[in-house]
């Protein structure tokens, strides 16, 4: 019986497909926040969160999920026009992309050690500092707010009906990258050894 030599792919193409759909992934859960969603139910801590367990590169782990924040930003911005394009540039938009970085550096536990449980512990420690952090900026920077303990903790309890969406939020996209992520690789054999 006849073999038809077959010729492998550059290493090269082999090598970046990991790394795209990773960035792939991240970028289309980041541009879902162009649909319509309730308050704070958004993929931010699961892009980072996936961004750090799966990136090789840990230049590319924290790079790619801020980028695709920001592009979301602009196209949410171009959309919504005034109200959202005063954000760029604030206290709270720095907060935010702060807690992109802390969060990604929190996922870089993960690596080689995903599973269901894990991943759902560090989602709901990413969801906990998002809360913290975030309701923090807008206890240190508003006018109204009274820079006393009981100031602090009204913010906090203010921003408790929107704490339930940022933990459903980042449940069910950490849900979907993870999950999406694992049947990919299940798939293709060329992601497992890509970003084992």
């Amino acid at each position: 019986m006849n073999r038809i030599p077959t010729t492998p792919a550059p290493s090269g193409l082999r090598l970046s497909a990991g790394p795209l759909v990773l960035a792939g992934l991240i970028v289309l859960a980041a541009m879902s926040r162009l649909l319509p969603h309730p308050p704070n139910f958004s993929p931010v801590e699961a892009v980072a969160l996936f961004g750090g367990a799966y990136f090789a590169s840990r230049a590319w782990a924290f790079a790619v999920p801020l980028a695709a924040m920001l592009l979301s930003d602009l196209a949410l911005a171009a959309t919504l026009g005034g109200d959202y394009a005063g954000y760029f540039g604030s206290t709270g938009m720095a907060l935010v992309y702060a807690c992109i970085v802390a969060i990604t550096a929190i996922g870089l536990n993960l690596r080689g050690r995903v599973s269901g449980g894990r991943v759902l512990g560090y989602s709901l420690v990413g969801s906990v500092l998002f809360f913290v952090v975030t309701n923090f900026g807008v206890f240190a920077s508003s006018a109204a707010i009274p820079k006393t303990a009981a100031g602090l903790m009204a913010t906090y309890a203010a921003g408790i009906p929107f704490f339930q969406w940022t933990v459903l939020g980042t449940l069910f996209y950490s849900a979907l990258l993870f999950g999406g992520f694992a049947l990919l690789r299940a798939r293709v054999p060329a992601l497992r050894a890509q970003t084992a």
